[in-house]
């Protein structure tokens, strides 16, 4: 019989599916999964598989041993690598497809149909959409700071800001999940990450003794290592930027 091999569209799908479900729920009995399957004709076994083996090539997922299909391997990491080079590119155009198989349009596109200008806005707002999911997924829906885990009050942060780095505006792993008031407090600077993963306020919140309430949101978790990703671990040199570029020591 000849072989079924997936496309270059199928895998693009399956990645972004990857990116956007959490780390634990990969499993032929996700809703997701099974919806994914059913529209590019492949078995829920067999999708859950290929996210396998993309976890498989995971960097931030070795530790684990995860048993990846060898059997098309090598399409697999050329779709990783794919990613890797250019996120921007490739979550815009996996979000296409994700919205093709679903019959639809994106709705930025209903509203705005035609202009290069507008292209541009409906690209941007897709592939924050994307870079929100992708963040969140990670990490599990939750806080990486104070474990708050509502998803209204949560933030897919950038670590190195959006403006200054456009090949990795959409970069997994320049993101961190934070709840809105310290999602706030590092995009100002007023709070940093370090290299080793831990939490450090700037002398600006240090010397706030007399607002009570400012110091209740922040000064316990002064030198707290933050709550690591299930994947996509944050790019220490995309952290060391923020130290030295955003934060604020003085």
């Amino acid at each position: 019989m000849p072989r079924n091999d997936w496309t270059r569209d199928q895998l693009i799908l399956a990645f972004n599916l990857y990116c956007k479900i959490p780390f634990g729920r990969i499993d032929h009995r996700n809703p997701e999964i099974i919806a994914l399957a059913n529209a590019i004709g492949r078995s829920p076994s067999a999708v859950s598989w290929k996210l396998s083996n993309f976890a498989s090539l995971d960097p931030s997922l070795r530790s684990r041993n995860i048993a990846g299909a060898r059997h098309g391997a090598r399409a697999d990491k050329g779709i990783w690598d794919e990613f890797s080079g250019n996120w921007d590119k490739l979550a815009y155009e996996s979000e296409r497809l994700m919205f093709q198989i679903k019959g639809g349009v994106p709705k930025e596109e209903e509203l705005f149909p035609e202009g290069k200008s507008v292209e541009a806005i409906v690209k941007i707002r897709i592939n924050q959409r994307f870079f929100r999911s992708a963040v969140l997924a990670a990490y599990n829906m939750r806080c990486c700071i104070t474990g708050l885990s509502l998803p209204e009050l949560l933030n897919a942060s950038h670590i190195v800001p959006w403006r200054i780095d456009s090949k990795n505006r959409t970069n997994p792993r320049n993101g961190l999940c934070l709840n809105a008031i310290h999602d706030r407090a590092f995009d100002c600077g007023l709070l940093t990450v370090t290299t080793d993963y831990s939490v450090r306020l700037s002398p600006i919140i240090q010397r706030a003794k007399k607002d009570d309430t400012l110091l209740v949101f922040f000064r316990p978790y002064d030198g707290v290592r933050i709550t690591l990703p299930s994947r996509f671990k944050p790019d220490p040199e995309f952290l060391r930027y923020h130290n030295e570029a955003v934060f604020r020591t003085q």
